[in-house]
């Protein structure tokens, strides 16, 4: 059993001082140590607007008001149903004003699993984006839910209307009965084959996960002109992670709504950028699709090559001259632009939540903004690990993050033990949380660690597959090496009490147009899917994947389906991992196709 322990850094001081309780005092600080330094920056039709915290506090103040008024007391739940945008972070801190324990609701969730988090949790308010979401909702089915207030309806303007008459002493009162022990946040894992649970997160435990991140990171959080643009839905707990961060260590933040976001970055301009891999992912397809619309996709094709390489060379250490004076060639032409359409100062790229595909992150590193990728659980309040500016070790998730143990148990599972680890599962509407039995947060991720401490992530614990004949195989390592071909989106290894290994494939969208344009071939999802040329390239990169295990773990027949898998086909979480079960039962014909 190998184990690897991170010390804490001592230079929290510099940050605040004294224990850390309730979260709402960050900006309390902030307010009173530098009223006028920009804390958000809200966007209009004019472009962006500098809030500073004198203004951000009284905003949350007014909403505190209303909540208390409106009978919201220390440990109950309120619901935050929306997308994106500034008035989430008002509201967030208005209910840590009050001691309130925030549920958040991603709004892409369908109105099922919204009734299912507002009784399961007991909220007794709830706050949605509109008046039709508040129709569907059905509000008086919830026996605990009193109040629901939409925001594109005024209902937030009655909110603060609701408390007009509270003392700011009441307020004061509740925010200081709140301990590190306390309930702040109530996240619902979406599962990949379960009912949802809410996890129970502390102050303390988000607490400790920012010092340890911003102490991990001063390069990203406390840099002079530090801003970021919020471009995760917030219920993720990476957008939580950033929030509150950015709060506690004076970063000026922004909301992406996520509908324009190339020209929300452009114009707002920050300094780093916190996604999950698809975001990135997503980034690097927008600039190739611009390329090929202003035809200048070929220079665009080879530019892209041309980093990947240089980047993989200056990893291994010899990077040839003919290499770098390609890659500075396309530093003017190409590589250059690609910055100034994230607004030109953006520094640093951060990665968690799933995989990062290997070769998006050389492609980053070699256009001159590094991702420093890293491994985030909801139960552990963000991440437990990542890699920093001045060690970057591609194909890992970095070192452990200062105060964090982490170890391999004997069946080659990860755990965690810290401070930021979650008090356990809420156990139903009222009930307290179900703390865990020994402090080790089991991941369900099966990995590795080498002599320096860096973590890998070779796959699930609870995916593994067993063949007919008993050979255990751990899918995500086969996975992860077929999504390295530029044209598979996702893929499923399926071969659980079967003969043989197969596989399902998606196609990446944006790359199988692109391939189809280059050999004139047909662009609808089902003539790319039967290409056999484009079969011919997956099945090269299934044969070198095959090359790499024995002949009981190899693939040995696999399909490409012309249907994406998405979040709202039901085949992918809100964090892009696959759900096994959906995807089995839908394509299930598919699958025993591959063993007639």
């Amino acid at each position: 059993m190998r184990t690897f322990s991170n010390p804490r850094l001592d230079n929290s001081a510099s940050l605040s001082e004294g224990p850390r309780g309730n979260l709402a005092d960050d900006l309390v600080r902030r307010a009173t140590e530098h009223p006028d330094a920009s804390c958000l920056s809200r966007q209009d039709a004019d472009g962006w607007h500098d809030v500073s915290a004198r203004e951000v506090r009284r905003e949350v103040l007014a909403l505190a008001r209303g909540l208390f008024a409106a009978g919201v007391r220390v440990g109950d739940r309120v619901v935050l149903c929306s997308g994106t945008r500034y008035e989430w972070t008002l509201l967030d801190y208005a209910c840590w004003e009050v001691g309130a324990v925030v549920v958040p609701v991603y709004s892409s969730s369908p109105v099922e699993h919204l009734r299912h988090v507002l009784a399961d949790s007991g909220a007794i308010a709830a706050v949605v984006e509109t008046k039709d979401a508040y129709a569907e909702l059905d509000a008086s089915s919830i026996e605990s839910l009193r109040w629901v207030w939409p925001i594109e309806s005024g209902g937030l303007d009655d909110l603060v209307a609701l408390g007009a008459e509270v003392d700011d002493a009441d307020i004061d009162h509740c925010r200081a009965s709140v301990r590190s022990e306390s309930l702040a946040t109530l996240l619902y894992t979406s599962g990949t084959t379960a009912t949802p649970r809410g996890c129970a997160l502390s102050h303390g435990n988000l607490s400790s996960e920012l010092d340890a991140v911003i102490e991990s990171l001063p390069e990203l959080f406390t840099s002079p002109d530090a801003a970021t643009l919020l471009v995760l839905p917030l219920p993720h707990v990476l957008a939580r992670l950033v929030q509150t961060g950015c709060v506690r260590a004076g970063v000026r933040l922004g909301h992406s709504t996520g509908a324009d976001l190339h020209t929300d970055l452009k114009s707002f301009r920050p300094t780093f950028l916190v996604g999950v891999p698809r975001v990135l992912e997503s980034l690097a397809d927008a600039a190739s699709e611009r390329a090929h619309a202003s035809g200048r996709g070929a220079v665009f094709g080879r530019a892209a090559e041309a980093a990947i390489a240089h980047s993989r060379a200056r990893t291994a250490g010899r990077a040839s001259l003919l290499l770098r004076a390609r890659h500075t060639a396309y530093e003017r032409r190409v590589y250059r632009q690609l910055r100034a359409d994230l607004g030109g100062r953006t520094r640093w790229l951060v990665s968690c939540g799933a995989p990062l595909r290997e070769r998006q992150a050389h492609f980053f590193a070699g256009i001159g903004l590094p991702v420093l990728e890293g491994y985030a659980l909801t139960e552990s309040a963000g991440p437990v690990c990542v890699n920093t500016p001045d060690d970057i070790r591609i194909g890992s998730v970095g070192q452990p993050l200062p105060g964090t143990t982490v170890r391999v148990a004997d069946d080659g599972e990860l755990l965690f033990r810290g401070p930021q680890v979650f008090r356990g599962y809420w156990r139903g509407s009222g009930e307290p949380v179900d703390e865990p039995a020994d402090g080790w947060l089991q991941t369900g991720d099966l990995g590795e660690i080498d002599g320096e401490g860096f973590v890998r992530i070779t796959g699930r614990a609870q995916e593994i597959l067993v063949t007919a004949g008993g050979k255990q195989v751990a899918p995500g390592v086969l996975e992860e090496q077929l999504r390295a071909n530029p044209l598979v989106d996702q893929v499923m290894v399926v071969g659980d009490g079967r003969p043989y290994l197969v596989a399902l494939v998606t196609l990446h969208a944006v790359a199988a147009r692109q391939w189809a344009r280059v050999h004139g071939a047909g662009t609808s999802p089902r003539a790319l899917a039967t290409n056999p040329d484009l079969l011919a390239e997956i099945r090269a990169s299934v044969d070198a994947a095959n090359e790499q295990v024995s002949p009981a773990e190899a693939i040995r027949h696999f399909t490409v389906l012309p249907a994406a898998w998405t979040e709202a086909s039901g085949h992918l979480t809100p964090t892009a991992r696959v759900r096994r079960q959906a995807v089995l039962r839908d394509f299930a014909d598919d699958v025993e196709a591959l063993y007639l």
